[in-house]
Order: structure tokens, then sequence, then C-alpha cells
């Protein structure tokens, strides 16, 4: 399975550990150790501004939010490097596959694929992340960590954004608590994270949310949505991969 693959992949490439100090003070986060988040994509405008991640689960897809409106971007994928200065460029995408069902107003099915015009160069820098399956439970209480280059701060401008790759760990929440926090907005399809200190902010949508599986990082989430000023007190809230799972074998399979 995948945390075979990859536990071999990492053997074969002595791929870059991920060093996670802090559950602790992307706001709040800490700076990644270069590379060691190798499936992390930057989606960018033709001018190079960042306005969205992505995870990269094949070397020819990334996944990432289908809010973050790809169909009006000239969208360039830089992948990976924590130093925005020197990035992996991916050719401009083929094709983007938002999912059918998304709703832009209930932000549910949060989800969008995008088909790389030619394949990522996988090596130690670059490398896929395993995707969540439909049969997996990942509990309230598990710790997992998302990743981005979004806003430090909330009402930190497009400048703002750090230059290197942030992380951040943080609880997952059942959907019974979240709804706690955001009621009946939470749908099957979404997992909640954080309300811990740290939180998820605007330009780390459609990243990752990844938990360890079998010792094999697992994309878990896709950062969808929270609170407007990035409420470090507030659940983020994902869209659920393994209910996407279908959905990401169909688009792959017939395309």
């Amino acid at each position: 399975g995948c945390a075979a693959l990859m536990s071999s992949l990492r053997l074969n490439s002595r791929q870059i550990p991920p060093v996670i100090t802090g559950y602790a003070r992307i706001v709040n986060g800490e700076e990644a150790v270069p590379h060691s988040w190798p499936w992390q994509v930057s989606l960018q405008d033709s001018t190079g501004f960042h306005f969205c991640g992505g995870s990269l689960i094949s070397e020819y897809w990334v996944v990432t939010a289908a809010h973050c409106d790809l169909i009006s971007m000239f969208v360039l994928g830089k992948l990976n490097n924590i130093n925005k200065l020197y990035l992996y460029i991916l050719n401009i995408y083929k094709k983007v596959f938002p999912h059918p069902y998304y709703n832009g107003y209930t932000i549910n099915n949060d989800i969008t694929l995008i088909k790389l015009a030619s394949p990522a160069k996988l090596n130690i820098h670059v490398s896929p992340v395993c995707v969540a399956e439909t049969s997996d439970n990942f509990p309230g209480g598990m710790k997992c960590v998302t990743t981005g280059w979004g806003l430090m701060r909330y009402n930190g401008n497009a400048i703002n954004t750090p230059p290197r790759l942030q992380q951040a760990a943080l609880p997952l929440l059942t959907n019974t608590d979240c709804q706690r926090y955001w009621g009946s907005k939470i749908t099957k399809k979404m997992i909640c994270a954080g309300a811990s200190g740290v939180s998820s902010c605007m330009g780390d949508s459609g990243g990752p949310l990844v938990c360890q599986k079998s010792g094999a990082w697992t994309l878990v989430g896709i950062v969808s949505w929270g609170s407007g000023n990035c409420n470090t007190s507030m659940p983020g809230v994902y869209g659920r991969v393994a209910e996407f799972r279908s959905f990401i074998e169909e688009t792959i399979t017939s395309n």
C-alpha cells in the first residue's frame, strides 16, 4: 500500500524528515525544515502572487480546494521549496476538475484536481503524499499538521505572506465537537482541526492537513474555510479527503 511505497521511497531517497517542535505558536505556526513537506505546492498567478496551496498526490495530479477559483487564474504550480526564491516550476496545468457538487455558498465538496501538462520530476524534494482511504478513521484529538505560505496574522496584506513555508501541528476535532463552534455548517464532507492556539489563514487555502497513518504522512484534509479573522480559538474547517476518495480515483482513471 501507500505506506510501504512511501517508506521505500524515503529509504531510497533519504527524504528529509519534518521536525515538528511545537504544538505551539498559518498563525502561530513555525517555519518548516526545507523540503520536509515534499508534496506542498504553491499555486500562483502570472505575476507570481501566491493565492492558494495544493498537494501533489502523483506525478501528474495536484489536489487543491474548489474555492480557489483556478479557472480564472493563470496557474503556475511552484513546488514545495521553502524559500519562494528557489522553486521547482511545474508546467502550467493541463486541465482542472472541480468537484461536480461543489457548492460555493455552503463550501461543501471543496476539492479540485489539477492535471499537470507534464509530470513532476519526483526526487528527494518533490514527492507525493498518500491519500486517505474511504475506510480510514482519523479520530478527534489526533495530532496532525497543516502547512502553507498563508498570512501569519490576520489583516497582514499580501506582502506579509511568509517567504518560507510554515507548519502548525493541531488536533483533529470530531464533527460533533466542531458543530459546537460552527453548527449546521459542518457536513460529513468536512473535517475540523485546531481551536488550539494555531490556525490556517488566507493563502493557506487548498493546502494539506496531513496525519500519520502506519508511519506515512496521509492527506486527510484540504484547507477550506474558518474564522474570517483567523481566530486561533476557532477550529479551521478542511475538506474531508476520505469522503472524496472515489471522486479522486474516478477523475484520475478517466483522464
